[in-house]
Formats: structure tokens, sequence, C-alpha cells
């Protein structure tokens, strides 16, 4: 292979001279936003501008889709088997089919890697820059159970990973159900921990800066909170002009609240069906790919880097209780281990004199002993996947 045609296939590498990785962009939001047809538009758009994503679909229940999945939760999990086998609805159907799908979370992150890395068997395909996954509309079902947090993980501890929250543009209108999506976003924030992107959708049919405005400016949404008050949006007494006092008590304090929450957001105004602000969306992206970089990743190597160390010292402190338990420090100790693992066969007994010597072989045998104690905890964690951290996972795929 020339030089000319290595150029054209190596993507752009980091400041460590490895390979960029490509984003992951989690498309989340409530049934009804459009999160399917957001997902469509923005699989056409990667691919229209020469650059291919790799996609992949977490919903079990949908019967369509609109685009072309990499990657397929349906191929592997059928939805309505696991209902009648298990006896669900269809919540638990969906939360039951991911659970499923997440023993195999280690083959899907190995797809995910090979298509990231360059193919040296065919060095003209490039490996892709986004990774598009979309979830179940049920966001419950995905963002608050084991198994999204542990797919989720799994992705951010590959790759920079980033959260889409779609939104219904005209439903979001109101200052209830504006608020209303806010706090699900910012639950979602902190319970994922990853850089997010507020998705307006539908603005063909509502413009959205109404709520860039209300994001933006306290009063402007004081303003409109009043208005939905004295127009009784909130219920009341007919004829009061009032509306609940309650109600806009407790969004008053909710806005107070989520100003400083608003600071870590970027928002963007999009329409799905025409196409409209998916470049904006992605400048976002790459904004917060950044952030993830720059904020994120650090913590979470602390973090790999501090799960890592609490199991080296558990391993260490049951290898200490162990040699207590066993005595090693006397003779019949020392022999027993030499008659399961002899050194040499020819070796001869020692004497009663000998005792630097036998003082020498015994922490010879105590180190050898604890480090096939260290490799056999090591590969008992691997095989049984005991530890449920994908630090440890990511970890064993770097070793």
């Amino acid at each position: 292979m020339d030089s000319t045609s290595a150029s054209t296939s190596t993507p752009a590498t980091g400041p460590d001279g490895q390979t960029e990785q490509p984003v992951v962009v989690v498309c989340v939001g409530m049934a009804g936003a459009g999160k399917s047809t957001f997902m469509h538009r923005i699989t056409s758009h990667l691919h229209a501008t020469k650059e291919p994503p790799y996609v992949m679909n977490l919903d079990p229940a949908i019967t369509y889709s609109p685009y072309q999945s990499n990657i397929d939760i349906r191929d592997s999990v059928n939805y309505k088997k696991v209902m009648e086998e298990y006896n669900l609805g269809p919540n638990g159907g969906i939360m039951t089919s991911l659970n499923l799908f997440t023993t195999k979370v280690d083959q899907v992150i190995g797809l995910l890697e090979k298509r990231a890395a360059p193919d040296p068997e065919n060095p003209n395909r490039k490996p892709v820059k986004h990774i598009l996954v979309d979830t179940p509309g049920q966001i419950e079902a995905f963002v608050w159970s084991a198994s999204g947090s542990i797919l989720l993980d799994s992705l951010a501890s590959s790759f920079p990973t980033v959260i889409a929250y779609v939104i219904d543009t005209p439903r979001a209108s109101s200052t209830s159900t504006f608020m209303s999506n806010m706090l699900y976003a910012c639950s979602i924030l902190y319970k994922t921990k990853l850089p997010m992107i507020i998705v307006f959708n539908k603005t063909d049919v509502k413009d959205a800066e109404f709520a860039r405005e209300w994001m933006t400016d306290f009063e402007a949404f004081q303003a409109a909170l009043e208005n939905d008050q004295s127009n009784n949006a909130f219920g009341g007494e007919e004829g009061s002009g009032h509306g609940s006092g309650y109600m806009g008590s407790l969004l008053n304090s909710m806005s107070l609240m989520l100003e400083e929450f608003y600071r870590h957001l970027s928002m963007v105004g999009v329409s799905a069906t025409q196409g409209t602000g998916i470049d904006d969306f992605f400048e976002a992206v790459k904004e917060k790919a950044d952030e993830f970089r720059r904020d994120y990743q650090p913590e979470l190597d602390r973090k790999r880097a501090e799960r890592e160390e609490n199991k080296k010292k558990q391993r260490e402190k049951e290898l200490d209780k162990m040699m207590k338990g066993m005595a090693m420090g006397g003779t019949a100790s020392t022999s027993a281990v030499g008659d399961i693992e002899p050194e040499d066969d020819n070796m001869e007994p020692l004497s009663p004199d000998e005792d630097s010597d036998d003082e020498i072989d015994d922490e010879q045998d105590r180190e050898g002993l604890q480090a096939r104690y260290e490799a056999s905890m090591q590969h008992q964690a691997d095989s049984t996947g005991a530890d449920a951290s994908f630090a440890k996972y990511l970890h064993s795929q770097r070793g």
C-alpha cells in the first residue's frame, strides 16, 4: 500500500497518536416526540455527506423502522416471545428484552471497536465517525433500568458518548409541559452523567425560539408563567382569573432551580421531516464530544482506576487471609507447596542447620503462590463476569 492510499484511509489521530474514536449519539425521548424520524434524518444526513454512521436500534417493540440498522436488538431478541414466556406486559417485555440483549454487550462493543478501527484487509474503507443509537420511547425502561445503565456505561467506557434528548416542541409550548420536559432532562443528565443536547423537534409546526428564550431569560419564563396563570391554564375557580396558585408557585420554584442546570446544556431546534437544523445539531455533537474528552473522560478514568485499585486491595486481603490460614511460615507448609509443583525432581531435602536457605525458599514459594493465586483470581473474574463493572471489562479488553 503506497503512502497516498494510506493517507486517504487513515482517520484522524488524537494527541496520543492513536486513532480518534467515533462519537456515540444516544437518542432518547418520549413516545411521539419524533425520535425515529429524527434518527432517520440524521442517518440520511451523514450518508449524504459521505460519512455513513454505524446505527444501533435498542427498541425491541417497534414493528417498522424508517432507517437501516447495523445492529438491531430485534435480530437477537424476540419481544413478543419474551412477553409470552415470562408473562409480561409491554414495559416489562421491553426491559426483559434489554436485559437479555445486555448479556451480549461484549460482542456489541467488539463490533463497534472493530468498525471504528482501520481495516488492514480493506484499506479503502474508512472507520466510522458516528455511532447512532436509538432507544425505546419508554424512557424509564432504558435510562433507569440496570440494562440501560450497563449499555450506557459500556459505550462511555469505550467511546465519547453524548445524549440527545428529543422533545416535541408543539407539546412543550405551555410552561407546565416545558418544565416537565426540563425536569426529565435534568434527571437523565444526572443519572447518565453524560453530556446532553436538548433537541426541540417539529420546528416546522412550532418554532423553538420560545424555548431558547425561556432557558436563557428567567424573566421571560416568569412572564409566560404569569400569563398561563391569568388564563387559568392550571385550573382553579372558573372566572377567578388566577388559576392554581400552588401550580404556579411550584413552577416558579423549579424554574429557579433549573437556571443553573440550563448552563450545562446545548439546545438546538430541528425539523426531522424537513431537515432544518441538522447542521446545528452536529455542531453541538462536536462540542459535546470535546466536552466529554475534556471534562468527563478524566472522571471516568479516575473512577475506573479507583475500582481497579479497590479490586487489587481486595485480592491482596483475600490472599493474606488465605496465607495466614495455611501458616506458610512453617517447614511443613513449605514442603507441601513443594510437593504440589516441585521445581526440581533431583532436589535433596534440607538439613536442620539450613534455616537461612529455608527462609529464602519459603519466601520464593510464597511469592510463587501469590502470583498463581492472583492469576487465578483474575481468570475467575474474567470468566464468570462476577464483577458487573464495565471498567473491568474495558481493562480486560486493553490487557
